[in-house]
């Protein structure tokens, strides 16, 4: 039978760079920070890519954990830091809108009542890369505008033009999916 470790003692294994607290961390955690990898990623190679260089950030940084929050949440910290790393080192062009023109656009409503989050989390997924980043970082992690305006190396306006046109594109994407359920039945 098998014993039972808390995070904390795995972390503290890790730090010890012993191999099975390694291996269990791994197994414990690795599903639900695939699936944080897979909001920021491109895709489900790029998520797990995103997810191993995470992990072995874990196992290298694992002294530095000092027990002051959750160990679940210094982890999912370290997959954010990774993933924003990766993508700005992917990052070719960022599809900038300006200001402006995000706020001229026309607002439309919709109804999330038959939304499930599968299918908005693939939405999100669907997103263009840097709208994607700022959503996920604004809207699921918590950042502050400034905070992604500094991870990103680009201006709190900037910031909030991308969480805009993020939104505006998935309000799209939204409407566009409830009018092709609608058609479907009538049918």
């Amino acid at each position: 039978m098998k014993q039972q470790y808390s995070l904390d003692e795995l972390i503290k294994g890790c730090a010890a760079a012993k191999r099975e607290a390694q291996r269990m961390l791994y197994q414990v955690l690795a599903p639900k920070m695939l699936a944080i990898c897979m909001r920021y990623a491109k895709d489900r190679h790029e998520a797990e890519d995103i997810l191993q260089i995470g992990f072995l950030k874990v196992y290298q940084k694992a002294e530095t954990f000092k027990g002051d929050g959750s160990a679940e949440g210094w982890i999912r910290r370290i997959m954010v830091n990774t993933a924003i790393e990766v993508y700005r080192k992917n990052q070719r062009m960022m599809n900038m809108t300006a200001i402006e023109e995000a706020y001229d656009s026309a607002q439309t409503t919709f109804s999330m009542d038959n939304l499930e989050t599968k299918d908005l989390l693939r939405l999100i997924q669907q997103l263009p890369g840097v709208y994607k980043l700022v959503f996920n970082m604004y809207v699921i992690e918590g950042y502050s505008h400034k905070e992604i305006a500094e991870e990103l190396g680009i201006s709190e306006s900037s910031s909030k033009s991308q969480l805009f046109r993020a939104r505006a594109i998935l309000r799209e994407k939204l409407i566009k999916m409830e009018s092709t359920d609608h058609a479907a039945a009538i049918r």
